[in-house]
């Protein structure tokens, strides 16, 4: 069964940093994307940002490009998401997942985790 953990959630000041850790388990994920999503209230869940286990390409959103970066530990099987220099506007639920294809589409992946709460105080 495909598990999914994300952890490293939190509270912290705007302009403050965070580490997500998702830890994937289950099946083999080296033909896989890792993407991470979020969804603040009230709001449509949205891409933030993706990376693929068998060559690392990587993608982000236009809001974070320059604060955000994804990264991998194959050997650990689990995808980070280094957070900088926060606003108040990422406050959000953090959903990791994964996919066969890299994409900024929800659809395009299959596996979901429970997520973990980001909250930035300004």
């Amino acid at each position: 069964q495909v598990q999914l953990v994300e952890s490293g959630g939190g509270l912290v000041h705007a302009g403050g940093s965070l580490r997500l850790t998702c830890v994937a388990s289950g099946r083999t994920f080296s033909s896989y994307a890792m993407a991470w999503f979020r969804q603040a209230p009230g709001k449509e869940r949205e891409f933030v940002a993706a990376i693929s286990w068998w060559n690392s390409n990587q993608d982000y959103a236009a809001p974070v490009k320059g604060r955000f970066t994804v990264s991998k530990d194959n050997a650990k099987n689990t995808v980070y998401l280094q957070m900088n220099s926060l606003k108040s506007e990422d406050t959000a639920v953090y959903y990791c997942a994964a996919g066969v294809s890299l994409s900024a589409s929800r659809g395009a992946y299959d596996y979901w985790g429970q997520g973990t709460q980001v909250t930035v105080s300004s």
